[in-house]
């Protein structure tokens, strides 16, 4: 349901020249390593999104009417209208906040990952490198938003590739740029029907699949398919979940104790 407050933003795919200073904004904003990934080995830019990489720009090379054009992705979680990811988690780790971001508590993720099954994006990402590891992605700086601030990534844009708003104004001014420039896109908005929705849409010259986006994700709000699967799982998970969320606890809670000094 809107809240009238969601905000939105408008990646324009032909304006992106891969300086990756929104991937580095969004590192320092939430205090990432800038270096090469535990992941990745000696990769300074990670291959993809992963747990230390909330936003990734990728590259490229596609032939286009006999030349050779390359190309610059901005990825990071697209927070749908209605959200999936959400609706699978048994414990509330994820919220969908009044300004449109989807956003994650981590001393609430027992570490289940239906999120990481339910979303169609293939976003969420698990600390598969940690012993005591949690569900890692984009916000959408929902602390910022809440603030009435922009995201750390659209701050940092000196192309002014994003385009942030008001979800409404965002979408109106993708409808413009198609309007007043044509032929330069493809005829189609990415986030405005996938999924139900999303508030990060794109345009591209380039069809969407060429560049890697995963295409043929239905037009429809996706958490009642999510819940029609859910209701069949038998009713012993929630035990399960029950003591999944004790274990959680207890590492949270140890997690956060300092270390005892040994006595002589």
């Amino acid at each position: 349901m809107s809240t009238g407050r969601e905000k939105g933003v408008l990646v324009d795919l032909t304006r992106c020249i891969g300086c990756r200073g929104c991937q580095i904004a969004c590192k320092s904003w939430n205090g990432l390593s800038a270096g090469p990934t535990r992941l990745d080995g000696d990769f300074t830019n990670p291959k993809a999104l992963n747990s230390e990489c909330y936003t990734h720009i990728a590259f490229v090379e596609k032939e286009q009417e006999a030349m050779l054009g390359r190309w610059f992705i901005k990825n990071q979680c697209m927070h749908c209208k209605d959200p999936a990811c959400v609706s699978a988690c048994p414990v509330g780790a994820l919220n969908k906040t009044p300004e449109g971001a989807v956003d994650y508590d981590f001393d609430r993720c027992i570490g289940c990952r239906y999120c990481m099954v339910a979303c169609p994006f293939n976003v969420p990402k698990y600390e598969w490198e940690k012993r005591s590891p949690a569900i890692r992605k984009c916000n959408f700086c929902a602390g910022r938003l809440a603030a009435g601030l922009a995201p750390a990534c659209v701050k940092a844009c000196p192309t002014r590739t994003l385009f942030f708003g008001p979800f409404d104004k965002v979408t109106r001014e993708a409808e413009k740029r198609m309007r007043e420039n044509p032929g330069k896109y493809v005829d189609h908005i990415y986030g405005g029907d996938e999924a139900g929705g999303t508030q990060w849409i794109y345009l591209s010259a380039v069809p969407f699949e060429q560049l890697g986006f995963r295409t043929g994700i239905p037009a429809v709000r996706l958490p009642h398919l999510t819940w029609s699967m859910l209701e069949a799982i038998p009713a012993k998970v929630g035990a399960l979940v029950f003591g999944l969320s004790l274990i959680a606890a207890f590492r949270n809670r140890g997690a956060s104790e300092p270390p005892q000094e040994k006595e002589e």
